[in-house]
């Protein structure tokens, strides 16, 4: 039977599945504009300037303008992506697939000169092997730390970044030992500017384990199941029933997840929830949510105190929505708004509980009044969304950031697979000024 690191190395060369390609399109159209938005983001703008002020071969395109070597612009472009925490989400592979492998898949694309259409094909491979890594690494692997985003997004980032070199299957094993050493991140890092520089870790990692292994340095034969390996040291669960459908349709990016709130995807059923409830503030009581019990240990910072931690707290987003306050606008999660009087006094009526029965995707409810009336309400993020619709809600979400004209050239260079129109975009497109 094949393990996984032999079945990653056989799914390197795959032929996409249309489907699939096409989500993984949108994806890339959110993924820009998630990175495009997050490059203008202050708290950044030091990284940035440490990182590439050794500057380097100009190789790849950065978000904001400039360019740098490959590895350099993959460890900035997914950290930028990211900084928003509004990109997407796969929900069994516990992690944002895109921010952790399309900045590979691009500065690599970009240093050997290939087209649009190879970059997406390389993005989608290591997109859907991201997926099952992260599958195969399970809820133990996540539940005692580790940040799947940047692991398991760091072996996805890898074989994206092997199809565009053409690695041979000897120099792909060798890439993916070579990543079980680097592969790293925390979810201490979560609500500070540490978690998104963990999707640029893993990026960054991908396109050096890649690189290193063209150049002829070898890695173990199997680094991720073999002795001593990623399994044993990681914490993996080593789910391998998935392997069996590695390739063959339904692709696993066709459940993927793309954002509404710019907050942590674990509050995104409670807010659907309660756009549903039209209700005075002053009417409410008290405030019941009921949650899976993972989310308890990622988004359930009760008083948070600054804007990144804020999207992290279902008690302060619930207080946002429940205020008339719009959880799509990025410049909603601030620290002013973090300490804000009314939303503080708000969120002490919100009650957070865990609940075995719902399903990750799943929360419920339930707002008491004044009145003695109980409001209940529920949303299920796995319920099935039209492409059209989905379209629709992502070019919808990117003109909140740069309005119209920046928004359909962005779109169309992502359809008609121009690379170098795209990105131009990258570098020059800027946010317009979103209302709160």
């Amino acid at each position: 039977m094949m393990g996984i690191t032999d079945r990653l190395i056989a799914f390197t060369g795959a032929d996409p599945d249309h489907d699939a390609l096409e989500m993984m399109r949108l994806s890339l159209f959110d993924w820009a504009t998630c990175g495009i938005a997050g490059a203008q983001e202050a708290e950044f703008a030091g990284f940035r300037a440490a990182v590439t002020q050794a500057g380097g071969a100009t190789e790849a395109t950065i978000f904001g303008g400039g360019a740098a070597p490959a590895s350099t612009a993959a460890l900035v472009n997914g950290t930028l992506s990211h900084a928003l925490d509004f990109d997407d989400t796969h929900f069994a592979h516990i992690g944002h697939p895109s921010v952790a492998v399309v900045p590979a898949a691009l500065a690599v694309a970009e240093r050997s000169g290939a087209s649009f259409d190879d970059l997406l094909a390389a993005a989608l491979i290591g997109v859907e092997a991201s997926i099952h890594v992260g599958l195969w690494l399970g809820r133990d692997h996540y539940q005692v730390g580790f940040h799947q985003t940047a692991t398991a997004g760091a072996f996805g980032a890898t074989l994206a970044a092997a199809r565009l070199l053409h690695l041979s299957p000897d120099e792909v094993r060798h890439a993916l030992g070579l990543c079980a050493s680097l592969a790293s991140g925390l979810k201490a890092q979560f609500g500070t500017g540490g978690k998104p520089m963990n999707a640029g870790l893993a990026a960054r990692s991908g396109v050096e384990a890649a690189l290193w292994a063209q150049a002829g340095l070898t890695g173990a034969a199997d680094g991720l199941a073999g002795p001593l390996g990623f399994a044993e040291t990681h914490h993996a669960t080593g789910s391998t029933a998935h392997l069996a459908h590695l390739g063959t349709a339904p692709w696993q990016i066709m459940t993927i997840s793309h954002k509404s709130h710019a907050c942590c995807h674990g509050l995104h059923a409670m807010l659907e929830a309660l756009s549903a409830v039209d209700v005075e503030v002053g009417q409410i009581e008290h405030v019941s949510v009921f949650t899976h019990p993972r989310w308890m240990s990622v988004c359930n910072k009760p008083d948070p105190d600054t804007g990144l931690a804020a999207k992290f707290s279902y008690r302060h987003t619930a207080a946002m929505a429940l205020s008339g306050i719009d959880t799509g606008r990025t410049g909603n999660f601030s620290d002013a708004m973090a300490l804000d009087p009314a939303l503080v006094a708000l969120r002490q009526r919100v009650a957070v509980s865990e609940e075995e029965t719902l399903s990750e995707m799943q929360c419920r409810v339930e707002l008491a009044l004044k009145s003695g009336e109980v409001i209940k309400c529920s949303h299920d993020l796995a319920s099935p969304m039209p492409f059209d619709t989905r379209r629709q809600k992502l070019t919808a979400k990117t003109r909140g950031f740069f309005g119209e004209k920046q928004t359909d050239d962005l779109w169309q260079s992502v359809v008609s697979g121009d690379l170098p129109g795209f990105t131009s975009l990258l570098k020059t497109s800027k946010p317009v000024k979103q209302q709160t």
